[in-house]
């Protein structure tokens, strides 16, 4: 059995989507759970052609035999939950999907909250999904439970007992973090971070499972980093640089437009250290160095490449075992091996 956590190291926007769908649809994980804030974060996934937008399934819905679980520091908008049931009809995600009783509620008022202050909408960039609010309930111990909510009783379950059970039956669990280290509520660049910590031990947290049982922590980071919102960035460049070099992005949750940077190596070295990095899966390759396009060997990068990648280990001390090179699941080197 094994028991892996994949986290984004910088912002979000990391990429996370593609990795969380390769590595499932290649180890096939038996249990993929989801931990982090809630739907105020979004993956994207490309896979068999299609794309799709997620706030709170698991991305690892594409391994169609995993059993998929919301873990109990998770936030829970009913609302969103059921469109991504039916979004996702064709993968039976409703047979397979679960969530932790212990779950709080996004309200529609915790929305309306987000939206109408003008400290979180305007200075802090919120995305406006009720996030804050609802944990701010949840601190001050008033929150509505998913147990409260007889529309989800059909979807409820031990979450931490599962995963636990699983891992002693020698199965394997797949923990997807959300957002990015650089917004933790300890960590991150506050106060222009979410509601809470986004760190692996928190995600662990999250399902329920202690850390004693984590076998691997994957941190992933784009090439180049970028941020949605307010807030430091200390190796941003200009939106006309970044047009230049053909980086436009845009959030999967809110639709801004993204602001764009360098590859930031001492935010990389922190997020390997506070996260207990053991591996590094690098994104987005491709768009730093275009020739290296798709290719699927690493011997077939340019020495720019390679040279860049071996300056990330360096950095971190922590070996880069997944390279993507394209949006495609093929376009993947996978070093994991070499570790072995």
């Amino acid at each position: 059995m094994t028991c892996s956590i994949l986290v984004g190291g910088a912002w979000g926007d990391e990429g996370k989507g593609k990795c969380i769908t390769y590595l499932c649809d290649n180890d096939k994980p038996d249990i993929i759970a989801r931990g982090g804030v809630g739907p105020n974060a979004g993956h994207s996934v490309e896979f068999n052609g299609e794309k799709y937008g997620l706030r709170l399934v698991p991305s690892g819905f594409v391994q169609t035999e995993a059993k998929l679980m919301i873990g109990a520091g998770v936030l829970v908008d009913p609302e969103v939950f059921y469109h991504e049931l039916e979004y996702l009809s064709k993968y039976k995600v409703a047979e397979r999907v679960s969530i932790d009783p212990r779950c709080s509620i996004i309200t529609p008022e915790h929305k309306e909250r987000d939206v109408k202050s003008e400290y979180l909408a305007k200075k802090i960039g919120s995305t406006g999904s009720g996030c804050g609010p609802a944990n701010s309930d949840r601190v001050l111990r008033v929150a509505k439970y998913a147990k409260d909510v007889p529309e989800l009783e059909d979807y409820l379950l031990d979450v931490s007992l599962a995963t636990n059970e699983a891992l002693d039956n020698g199965e394997d669990v797949f923990i997807e973090g959300s957002q990015g280290f650089a917004l933790s509520l300890y960590y991150g660049t506050y106060p222009f971070v979410t509601s809470k910590d986004t760190t692996a031990s928190s995600f662990a947290a999250d399902v329920g499972i202690g850390p004693t049982r984590i076998d691997e922590v994957i941190n992933v980071f784009k090439s180049y980093i970028t941020r949605v919102g307010e807030g430091p960035f200390p190796t941003e460049i200009s939106q006309e640089e970044a047009e230049a070099k053909g980086i436009e992005e845009y959030g999967v949750v809110t639709g801004r437009r993204r602001r764009v940077g360098s590859f930031d190596f001492d935010l990389a070295k922190e997020s390997c250290r506070i996260n207990g990095a053991t591996q590094i899966a690098l994104t987005c390759v491709d768009r730093l160095y275009p020739d290296c396009a798709r290719t699927q060997d690493i011997q077939d990068l340019s020495a720019d490449t390679r040279e860049f990648i071996s300056q990330v280990e360096q950095e971190t001390g922590v070996p880069v075992t997944i390279i993507s090179t394209g949006p495609d699941l093929k376009d993947t080197i996978d070093l994991r091996d070499e570790l072995l």
